[in-house]
């Protein structure tokens, strides 16, 4: 009878152990009644990589476990980190650590604090910057316009054009390279923003002439899909813009 109550002792103490490394690997646990703003995404930190320029973090939400990457933070096991805006990149292969990740996100908006109705709103993943109003930028000599671009993009598709605009956003080292936004003041239909993917850095609010490369339905996944995308940037000219309000 003895030797009985000591195995169930045994067994209880061993399913006791595996659970709470379940829960660890689970991460801490987050609190549902956060009252968390429509589509943002809470996960909880179980693995933390520091690279360079990378954090590279492997989360747990809605019992799965993924990896994602942010520009370098500090952050360690156990953080609860809250973002919006994420573009998943397949077969990711990091130099630095030599390392394919099968499937990773890119997250732009990390925060180790909890988003409020008021700072964040529903996100549909593909950065969107405000339209600029009542103003106009002067193309520049050789170039084109927005409205020229979006109203015959199969002419200047995998071309090299140049064109000018006010920076409305600005998003640094996603995947290795900063996203820029910009407008003129013209627009064909609907279409009056330009995305640019670039190695410089610019402030919102300056108006940069780029040279570069026009991709046509670039998709790279979470919603991020362009029917127009310059790549390859470079800003050949900067100055401040005096006129547009952002």
């Amino acid at each position: 009878m003895k030797q009985s109550f000591t195995v169930i002792k045994t067994i209880s103490f061993i399913a006791l152990v595996l659970f709470s490394l379940s829960a660890c690997n689970r991460g801490k646990k987050i609190d549902a009644a956060e009252n968390l703003p429509p589509g943002t995404h809470a996960v909880s930190v179980i693995e933390v990589i520091q690279t360079s320029n990378y954090t590279y973090l492997q989360v747990f939400e809605n019992d799965q476990k993924f990896w994602m990457a942010v520009t370098r933070m500090e952050a360690k096991n156990g953080d609860v980190l809250y973002y919006t805006n994420a573009m998943e990149m397949k077969d990711f292969k990091s130099k630095e650590l030599n390392r394919v990740f099968p499937s990773i996100l890119f997250v732009n908006d990390p925060s180790l604090t909890p988003p409020t109705m008021k700072k964040m709103g529903k996100s549909t993943g593909k950065i969107t910057a405000e339209r600029l109003k009542d103003f106009k930028v002067e193309p520049v000599n050789g170039g084109i316009t927005i409205a020229e671009l979006y109203g015959n993009k199969s002419k200047y598709n995998d071309k090299p054009v140049k064109i000018r605009g006010v920076v409305v956003k600005f998003s640094k080292n996603i995947m290795g390279k900063n996203w820029v936004h910009i407008q003129d003041g013209t627009e064909s239909g609907n279409s009056y923003d330009l995305t640019i993917t670039t190695m410089d850095f610019l402030d919102e609010g300056s108006v940069v002439t780029f040279e570069g490369i026009i991709r046509l339905d670039k998709d790279f996944g979470s919603g991020y899909a362009y029917d127009v995308i310059m790549e390859e940037a470079k800003s050949i000219e900067i100055k401040v813009n005096e006129d547009a309000t952002l």
